[in-house]
């Protein structure tokens, strides 16, 4: 068993351990492999390991693995690698913050966007899915800590936003995604993850028929399990410490 697999398993644990202890069914807790600045070898180990959805933030490289994944379901199995049909099944999330000139090929290639934080991007996005596509699976981004490096509308801007997302032909809104700052203690993370647990409730008061709440990650995913994550984007604790990237996404 690779070191990806058994980081696999762990993390798989750590999520049925943390759902527990909120009295929650591990099952509505999925797993989101955050694949970003990791080579194609080690998405096909997660894969290979039960990993069904991955995460990317660099448009060229997450259109690449894509790209390559699905030429690799195409064909016939290698001898070292048979063809496995989980490979044309994966889901792709852009999770990363999105330029309007990257919009088309995010739209074409992806079946998420977490990253909603401007109705141009929106607005763009509807229009470049294309109609024999599924609609595009998206969530509006909320800087829940207010920080000044991160991307993200402010609490009091999501609703408005949300609502208009959620009009616009070829996209589904599915939610809220935050990444609060990082905080030394469960009842500090846990306090950043509340805050976007009640917009996602006050906006499905509204009306708005949301079911996603995209937040906590490799340090907090814990913390956020306890406040009603649905999906954890995990990336460090599965497939080890990142080499940092350059390149422009």
């Amino acid at each position: 068993m690779s070191a990806v697999e058994k980081n696999w398993q762990a993390t798989l644990a750590r999520v049925r351990d943390a759902a527990h202890a909120a009295g929650r069914d591990a099952n509505g807790v999925h797993v989101l492999a955050v694949s970003k600045t990791f080579p194609l070898d080690a998405v096909l180990e997660a894969a290979d390991a039960g990993a069904t959805a991955f995460g990317e933030n660099y448009v060229q490289e997450g259109v690449a693995k894509i790209l390559a994944l699905r030429a690799l379901a195409a064909r016939e199995g290698s001898h070292d690698r048979p063809q496995s049909p989980r490979y044309q099944s994966l889901s792709w999330h852009f999770i990363g913050p999105l330029q309007s000139n990257k919009t088309r090929e995010v739209a074409e290639h992806f079946d998420w966007v977490h990253s909603i934080d401007r109705l141009k991007i929106a607005q763009r996005l509807s229009a470049q899915r294309p109609p024999e596509l599924a609609p595009l699976n998206v969530c509006v981004q909320v800087n829940v800590s207010d920080e000044a490096s991160k991307s993200g509308v402010t609490p009091s801007e999501a609703v408005d936003l949300a609502h208009a997302v959620a009009a616009l032909p070829r996209l589904r809104l599915r939610g809220l995604m935050a990444i609060p700052e990082p905080q030394p203690d469960v009842a500090r993370q846990r306090q950043a993850f509340a805050v976007l647990r009640a917009l996602y409730e006050h906006c499905r008061s509204q009306g708005l028929a949301l079911d996603t709440l995209s937040m906590g990650m490799s340090a907090d995913l814990e913390a956020a399990i306890a406040e009603g994550a649905t999906i954890v984007r995990v990336g460090t604790a599965i497939f080890g410490t990142r080499t940092p990237k350059t390149a422009l996404a």
